[in-house]
């Protein structure tokens, strides 16, 4: 069998570290430090062993070692912590790592106490060993990206985040999920779910009448309480990394850290609106009418797009005298000829927007002034207002359409590495075959975990490919590590992992295949600067977005 290669491994540290709320570099050295015991899928494992009704079964492949290892750290801090250890006894702040002391206690080895669910029994193991591994993996983090000149200042940055979150709240499905999985590392929960229903709880609301409008208050509550009770505790600093990281659509804890240094506002700007603003323009055409609101709004769209200085301007720059149309003199037979010639002018610059528009500031708010002008909305912030709740739909939005059911022949219960039939699609009546997920067969997944990252990444392709409505062009899925360097891929490349897709869709942009899919894609969503078409998703458990 083939062993999990380190992107791979990565991927299970990163995993279960964000839901146990710990330092993911820590999963790493533990494995380098054991690489014990020998596993029943051919890995070696992070040193936890059985004890209590943790059975020798329960912690026999690699992904189990490291959810039990995250377990079993967890455990750890909350031991010492209930002993009187505080934050800065566990945590080095300046150094953005766990203290000596902690290391010392981990390298130790922990037996947990009869009362302790799901949690291993760590051996003891090398301390320099240990040592070294965190911190050689804690550099890797960083191997992408500049690492932070001062964390000493990481906490002051997060509380101040953390304090005006609640003002910017507006109950997006990423601010929403941002805030519930701060709820649920703070309180050392495993589950969104489970955060949803302590608040329920708290708010003594049965979990299944908790509607939406009453968590977000919940959540917000939440929040404004938070600050006091901060302590500099690990699990605390991670819930509000994972804040921050979601908040922000960012791919990572360590980009999280970057951006606070540059930026500690929640204000995110009006970039999320791009979506929406797309969404609105491409629905124009089919209801413009020629009223006058309408013409006035997409006029007004025109001469803030164009930069120009009056209405008068914006006819004269599609070749219509607009001394004519305040001329007394004019018939009504070419007045309405240039008012028919206006609209053909005025749908034509709308149909070539999406395609045009590069997110510069006054593009942008050109189509928000439309907005307020199609709608007769008093204000600039009322539009916005109307958008974001635009955004709130289409995040609720389903697919557009059912799949075709086709016949489909002998399929196996579950495809393995050794049943994979590069002709059929990867799921039941779908759009995508293994022959593009493996580029032809030329690279086959060499183990299990690639096989179900293949699968995953199609279940949620398939239904990006139904809200688009056009075939997908892949250009890249599964790539073995020395393809994903020799291309330039980054160090942690979904593609490594199997769940990450680059596709074009004929006639539309990246950035319009972005802006349709951002509003509800639960994973990575990126495009591309040098390759404008081109876009990319990943099957990831939380939203990232970038711009390469």
């Amino acid at each position: 069998m083939a062993k999990l290669t380190p992107d791979q491994r990565n991927y299970y540290y990163l995993l279960e570290a964000g839901r146990a709320g710990i330092h993911k570099p820590i999963l790493a050295a533990l494995h380098q430090a054991h690489l014990s015991p020998s596993l029943e899928d051919g890995e070696t494992g992070l040193g936890i062993m059985p004890v209590g009704s943790v059975s020798l079964q329960r912690i026999d492949t690699f992904p189990e070692q490291v959810q039990y290892a995250a377990n079993t750290l967890r455990a750890l801090t909350d031991n010492l912590a209930r002993q009187g250890w505080q934050g800065s006894d566990l945590w080095n702040a300046e150094a953005g790592r766990y203290s000596d002391s902690l290391m010392d206690m981990v390298a130790s080895g922990y037996q947990p106490g009869n009362t302790e669910v799901g949690v291993g029994r760590l051996e003891p193991s090398d301390r320099a060993a240990l040592f070294q591994a965190y911190q050689s993996d804690m550099e890797t983090d960083y191997i992408d990206k500049q690492a932070p000149r001062n964390l000493a200042n990481l906490d002051r940055a997060l509380l101040s985040l953390m304090d005006r979150i609640p003002q910017y709240y507006t109950g997006l499905a990423h601010q929403r999920d941002s805030l519930l999985e701060a709820v649920r590392i703070w309180r050392k929960l495993d589950t969104l779910e489970e955060a949803r229903l302590s608040l329920a709880k708290d708010a003594k609301i049965a979990p299944e009448v908790l509607s939406e409008a009453q968590l977000d208050v919940l959540l917000k509550q939440f929040m404004q309480r938070l600050s006091p009770y901060y302590g500099g505790y690990p699990h605390q600093r991670e819930a509000l990394l994972r804040l921050t990281q979601l908040w922000r659509t960012l791919p990572s804890r360590e980009d999280a850290i970057a951006s606070l240094e540059k930026d500690t506002s929640p204000n995110s700007g009006l970039e999320f609106l791009d979506p929406a603003l797309i969404h609105f323009v491409e629905q124009v055409p089919k209801y413009y009418a020629g009223a006058g609101t309408q013409r006035n709004s997409l006029t007004e769209a025109v001469r803030f797009w164009r930069k120009l200085d009056s209405r008068s301007a914006v006819m004269m720059s599609f070749g219509i005298d607009p001394k004519i149309l305040s001329s007394s003199s004019a018939d009504q037979e070419t007045l309405r000829q240039v008012a028919s010639q206006l609209d053909r002018e005025l749908l034509g610059f709308i149909r070539r927007i999406p395609g045009a528009y590069n997110e510069a500031e006054h593009q942008r708010e050109s189509l928000i002034r439309m907005v307020q002008l199609w709608r007769g909305l008093a204000t600039r912030q009322l539009a916005i207002s109307a958008l974001t709740e635009d955004l709130k739909r289409l995040e609720r939005e389903k697919r557009k359409k059912e799949v075709p059911v086709v016949i489909i022949p002998k399929r196996p219960d579950r495809w393995t590495r050794s049943n994979i039939i590069l002709s059929l699609p990867v799921i039941p009546d779908g759009s995508f075959t293994w022959a593009e997920a493996t580029k032809g067969g030329t690279r086959m997944p060499p183990n299990q975990t690639t096989v179900d990252a293949i699968v995953r990444i199609s279940k949620l392709a398939q239904r990006a490919r139904d809200r688009v409505g056009r075939p997908f062009i892949i250009t890249s899925w599964y790539r073995p590590p020395h393809i994903n360097r020799a291309v330039g891929g980054a160090k942690y490349s979904r593609h490594i992992v199997g769940d990450a897709i680059d596709f074009v869709c004929e006639n539309l942009t990246g950035n319009q295949l972005y802006w349709l899919l951002d509003p509800w894609w639960p994973g990575g969503l990126g495009r591309y600067r040098s390759f404008p078409n081109l876009c990319h998703i990943d099957a990831r458990n939380y939203r990232a977005r970038w711009r390469n």
